[in-house]
């Protein structure tokens, strides 16, 4: 494909959007930068499709902007924007063949397309960019669904957008497939070098592909992050519910670096502010057979390469996850044992936000 420098850094201001009496999207603020692989994770009806739409020219907003690279683009038809979309059922035609469906989309070319190619020099770079370039005379029908998720994407990139929306495109994907395929669109963002903008409710699959995500719940940015960042400090009890397993218990920091739950007293950051709030352990980060804290366990679930351990500890159940290992073989139910919890790994939460 062409050596085209784009850019795509999006903006959005203040978007609102509305059906009747249900709001939802509600002021969402975000930078996108250019070049980014951006994901927009969050539960079925939360907004983030909607926020996608909007951003392609497919809804309009009730209020708010859209910015593409300081260009306002708000008012602007899809095809006026130097984006294109996938979107899950993937929309191929069955009596074309591969090329011929990524041919299709330079029907769509608009101004924003500088490529003078040949259009069959450019199908055929466009499919060797999806790892299909002996694939342009197979018909849809003799696809593999991950073959299919890729015809679509070649048909997108085609047309050298600055950004690409992605709205849940592995979703009718089996486990495997899209593990695969997370990692083949990361791969693929990074060798060309435009704007992936993605929708998913799956925190796995934002964790893989992003450099960023922002959580979005009931119309709104909870908050925007690295993954790491949201796995370790979220900002608010419901990011920490979405994003991976936790430990929620209600304690109290009684002293710098001092926590008090479940009748127990832990150490937790000495930045910790003092005062009530909901504290936050990861189940990986408790340590079994170490420390001073007196546990019995509960129940061991097995889960393939780890094990769920309940433990009671004090007044409550905490979770804890721990390698499935010959370390951890002797554990049962029923079994008295102590726990540790670094500093580190208590996150102290406000109670509502």
């Amino acid at each position: 494909m062409s050596t085209v420098e784009l850019d795509g850094a999006v903006t959005l201001k203040n978007l609102f959007k509305s059906y009747g009496d249900r709001v939802v999207v509600n002021d969402v603020s975000l930078e996108i930068k250019a070049g980014e692989f951006f994901s927009m994770l969050g539960p079925s009806g939360c907004g983030k499709t909607t926020t996608l739409r909007m951003i392609g020219g497919f809804e309009q907003p009730d209020s708010g902007s859209v910015f593409i690279d300081n260009r306002d683009v708000t008012r602007d038809e899809p095809e006026e924007r130097p984006l294109n979309t996938v979107f899950q059922n993937y929309s191929l035609f069955p009596h074309l063949n591969v090329k011929e469906n990524v041919k299709f989309g330079l029907r769509f070319e608009n101004k924003f397309t500088k490529n003078t190619k040949p259009e069959d020099q450019r199908v055929g770079e466009a499919l060797e960019l999806v790892q299909l370039g002996s694939f342009s005379e197979r018909r849809v029908h003799q696809l593999s669904g991950g073959e299919q998720q890729r015809v679509a994407l070649a048909r997108a990139l085609i047309l050298e957008p600055s950004v690409l929306l992605l709205d849940e495109p592995l979703g009718a994907l089996d486990a495997q497939l899209r593990a695969r395929l997370q990692i083949e669109l990361a791969t693929l963002q990074r060798q060309i070098g435009i704007t992936f903008i993605y929708v998913t409710h799956d925190q796995h699959e934002a964790f893989t592909m992003s450099d960023r995500i922002g959580v979005m719940r009931a119309g709104r940015l909870m908050q925007v992050g690295a993954p790491r960042e949201l796995y370790e400090s979220p900002n608010s009890v419901e990011v920490a519910q979405f994003i991976g397993a936790a430990n929620l218990i209600a304690g109290e920091v009684t002293a710098r670096g001092v926590v008090e739950f479940a009748n127990e007293k832990f150490v937790c950051s000495e930045s910790a502010p003092l005062g009530k709030g909901m504290m936050m352990i990861r189940p990986e980060r408790i340590r079994i057979g170490s420390g001073s804290h007196k546990a019995m366990i509960e129940r061991v679930t097995f889960a393939g390469s780890s094990l769920r351990v309940a433990l009671k500890v004090g007044t409550e159940t905490i979770n804890a996850e721990v390698a499935n290992d010959e370390t951890s073989a002797s554990l049962s139910a029923g079994q008295v044992t102590t726990i540790d919890v670094l500093p580190d790994a208590v996150r102290v939460l406000p109670l509502s936000i």
